[in-house]
């Protein structure tokens, strides 16, 4: 009777391992996308809810482009998902990726609003680094950025004390533009008196907010065109962006600044405080958008005919 020789590395290779590969769980995914959304859709609810009816802080307010980056981010993961699913995270990754969803963990059961927001995309970022790697990541890395740039958190009350330098600049601009349309105009630092009423530059009517939304919905539309591919045109557009912001900025508060000291409250409220100011923000992303449709009509010509298709 002869006696069978067996390899023991022969029980890794062949029909085994293939039988190994199929014998997967597929419900793990199903079971970790079920906890993430039963920890973040409310999240998500409670932002949009802050957005759109601003019941929540100011500093919250500066975040409101996500109304729209966070559905299109969205989007361009599932756009991706055919170059997305294959892949597969080395173990290297697998352990830093672990470590930052374990982090993120711990930011979100601090039960702090803070924590909490940012806990989501770096939840994100650590479960794709675990299951798909740094191939993975760079993949989802746009839609990943405009989720960061979407979560509410307090840099905006950071930056505040730096914008006295912009607060006067636009009060001084402002004065200058009333005076030449012959109105009685003071200007003390960032203060602008009209009629004998104060009007002030306060730092969240310097337009950070604004421009925070003018970059955000410029890297859309470079995305959604396809000329994010140029770098120096991106630089331009982004800049042209932030220029825009800041005179459309000074036009709107050369405008509630007439409106108050002519006494005419009811549109300096309809401007400051209603859906005028939001009105007037959509008539300025209204200008990005038709401006680089212009950019995009004269560059398609240029490019090679299979870019255009």
């Amino acid at each position: 009777m002869r006696a069978l020789s067996v390899d023991p590395r022969s029980f890794f290779n062949g029909k085994f391992k293939a039988k190994l590969k199929a014998k997967q769980f597929p419900w793990i995914t199903g079971a970790i996308a079920l906890v993430l959304s039963l920890m973040y859709v409310p999240l998500l609810v409670h932002w949009v809810h802050g957005w759109l009816f601003k019941s929540i802080s100011i500093e919250h307010e500066y975040f409101s482009h996500g109304i729209i980056g966070i559905p299109f981010a969205a989007y361009l993961a599932w756009q991706s998902r055919s170059k997305f699913m294959p892949l597969s995270a080395s173990g290297r990754d697998q352990l830093f990726g672990t470590a930052v969803c374990a982090i993120a963990g711990i930011l979100y059961l601090s039960n702090l609003a803070e924590p909490v927001n940012l806990s989501l995309p770096l939840m994100l970022t650590g479960g794709i680094l675990t299951f798909k790697g740094r191939a993975g990541l760079r993949i989802l890395g746009f839609p990943m950025l405009l989720l960061w740039l979407a979560t509410p958190n307090e840099l905006p009350y950071l930056v505040a004390p730096f914008t006295v330098p912009l607060q006067i600049f636009i009060a001084n601009v402002v004065g200058i533009i009333l005076k030449l349309f012959g109105f009685p105009v003071t200007v003390d630092q960032f203060y602008i008196y009209l009629n004998g009423k104060q009007v002030e530059v306060a730092p969240y009517c310097a337009g950070l907010k604004m421009m925070f939304t003018s970059v955000y919905v410029a890297l859309l539309l470079l995305n959604w065109t396809g000329l994010d591919q140029r770098r120096d045109f991106v630089l331009f557009f982004i800049s042209c962006a932030a220029g825009l912001s800041v005179v459309g900025n000074i036009i709107r508060n050369t405008i509630l600044t007439y409106f108050y000291g002519t006494g005419q409250d009811a549109l300096f409220v309809w401007l400051h405080d209603s859906w005028g100011g939001d009105l007037y923000s959509a008539a300025l992303l209204g200008i990005l958008v038709w401006w680089i449709g212009k950019f995009e009509s004269r560059s398609l010509p240029l490019l090679p005919k299979e870019d255009q298709s």
